[in-house]
This record gives C-alpha cells, structure tokens and sequence, in this order.
C-alpha cells in the first residue's frame, strides 16, 4: 500500500476518536485491511517499524488489549516493551507525569497507554516526545476498540452509513461506547442506547443517540447489537438491583432478540460475563456472533495504528521540561 501523505493524517498521537474525520477513519481502517490480509499468511511480518521502539504501559490490567499491540508491534518488526502497574514506579509513589519523563529519556517511538483516570494520556501525550495511542482511559474513550469494531461491521456488511446499532448495557462507565458513539456517528450509521437509566450518563441524548430503556424496543430491527460488559469494579453503590434482575430485563438472549433483523450480529468487546450481559447460546452463536472476528480486526487495526503513527510521528519535537 503506498504511504498515505502526512496530510491524510495529520496526527502525532491517536487519543481518541474525537477529532478525527471519516476520511481520516476510512483510511485506518482501509490500512487494516490490508493487514488483515497479511496477518492470515503464513509469513505475517513486515519491516515498518524496524529500529523503532514500542512500550506498552499499562496502569490497568489487560491482558486482551496489551496482547493485541505487542503481537502488532512484533509483526511490524519493532523492538516491543511491556510494563504493567505491578512493576511500575507508581507503586512505590512516582507520579504520572515523573514516570512519562523517565519513560521518555529512553527515547520510545511510541507509547501505548491504558490508565484507569479520563484524560491520562492527554497529560502524557504532552510531555512526551513520541507518539501516544490510547488504550483506554478510565470511562473517556478507547479508540482502537471503536475502530476494531468499524472494520468487523464493514466486512460484514460492506457499509457503516445507514446501518442501525444498538449498543446495550453499562454506557455510564464504558469507554467503549463514548468511542463507538463517535465513530459511527462520523461515519453515518444511527446509534441506539439501551440501558437502564442508572448506567447512562446524563444529557447522552446530546451525541446524537436515542435512548431506550426497554431492550425488545431498543433492537426492534437493528442491523448490530453491541453488548458491553457491566463494570462492577467501578462501581461505588448500587446501580442494577441484582445480577439476576439485570439479566432478566437487559441481558441479550434468544427471545430478546428475535426482535432485531433476522441477520443481525452480535458484537462483544471482552470480557464477557456470561449469564449477566449475555446468554452463552447467543455468545456462541457462530451464524451471528462475531466476537472473535473482532478480537482478530484488532491485531490488524494496532498494525495500522502503530504504521500511521510511525510515519507521521517521528521528529525532533522537544517536551515540556526536557
């Protein structure tokens, strides 16, 4: 594929979906198709980021996400660093911004960081000199998620515009959504939220979206139902009355989704809890279900990422302090 000209994407960090135009997203996600393709061979690596160093750092624990950007990183030929809460300096006391410039005198290309605060790796991205990639930030925005999402819609039904997506469960703390929400509203599909009102944030409606709160309505002939897993941890008090009243009214399970198109897939960004947001018939269900086809979409999707990024990124910029 030809490198795309430093004005197609004019970005040095990719913090979120926000700010990006659907050209700019059409062609991530036309990149990662290609690397679709090179990742079902045989011989799946390719020199772009030779000599280039990538570190993951990742104040939350994932091992999905993490394992998703280490295996790009390494197919794409770059030197790749993993450092996880459990050994990092912020432990013993470090701040944020303390372990951004330690991490930033030994001269990364680009940092890959999840932290449980909204706006984290904004702070990062300006005192570092090399690229940053959000890998989620506390309930803000997961963009290679949202992404990795388009690409498995888009081979599936050659389009976003015009589609109906129904995205179900706990919005209120879902990074996930807010990214989903964004993108697809950039790219023309019409977004549905379905979920009881203690696990919507207030004023939602404002993105663009309608809002359901009875699930037979909210996938009344939706092209994609998007379930989400109901973040226990970061939750202080009770929101849903029980697991099982909330599996009653929202979790999705063959009655309930009888009322979507009779071709309608089934997406799940992981962890799935079973039996609290989704029925395992459902989950498994391999003439709908597409979850593992996104798990697949995001090794590509980081590999588009990361070679965008790289290309766009790299220069003498000097942080604040340095």
């Amino acid at each position: 594929m030809t490198a795309p000209a430093q004005t197609l994407f004019p970005h040095r960090h990719l913090l979120g979906i926000e700010g990006l135009s659907a050209e700019e997203i059409s062609l991530l996600l036309d990149l990662s198709e290609d690397y679709v393709g090179l990742n079902r061979q045989f011989e799946k690596k390719r020199a772009v980021l030779r000599g280039r160093t990538l570190i993951n750092v990742f104040f939350e624990s994932s091992t999905r996400t993490r394992t998703s950007f280490e295996l790009a990183g390494k197919r794409l030929g770059g030197d790749v660093i993993n450092i996880s809460i459990e050994s990092s300096a912020v432990k013993k006391g470090e701040t944020l911004i303390d372990t951004a410039m330690t991490l930033n005198a030994m001269r990364p290309d680009v940092l890959v960081v999840r932290h449980a605060d909204s706006g984290a790796t904004h702070l990062l991205a300006q005192k570092v000199g090399c690229s940053v990639i959000n890998a989620g930030d506390g309930s803000h925005e997961h963009p290679t998620q949202a992404l990795l999402d388009a690409l498995t819609i888009r081979r599936r039904r050659g389009r976003l515009a015009g589609l109906t997506v129904a995205i179900c469960g706990d919005i209120l703390h879902s990074r996930v959504a807010r990214s989903n929400i964004l993108l697809l509203n950039t790219m023309g599909a019409r977004v549905r939220l379905v979920a009881p009102p203690t696990l919507l944030p207030s004023a939602i409606e404002r993105m663009g979206v309608e809002v359901f709160h009875d699930m037979r309505e909210g996938l009344r002939d939706v092209d994609i139902v998007m379930m989400l897993r109901l973040q226990l941890e970061r939750m202080q008090g009770s929101f849903v009355p029980s697991i099982r009243e909330y599996f009653r009214l929202y979790g999705l399970d063959q009655e309930k989704l009888k009322v979507a198109r009779p071709d309608a897939l089934i997406m799940h960004p992981g962890p799935m809890n079973r039996g609290v947001e989704i029925d395992s018939l459902v989950a498994d269900d391999i003439s709908r279900s597409v979850i593992h086809e996104q798990v697949e979409m995001g090794v590509a999707v980081r590999m588009a990422c990361l070679d965008i990024l790289s290309r766009v990124g790299a220069d003498n910029y000097t942080p604040e302090g340095a």
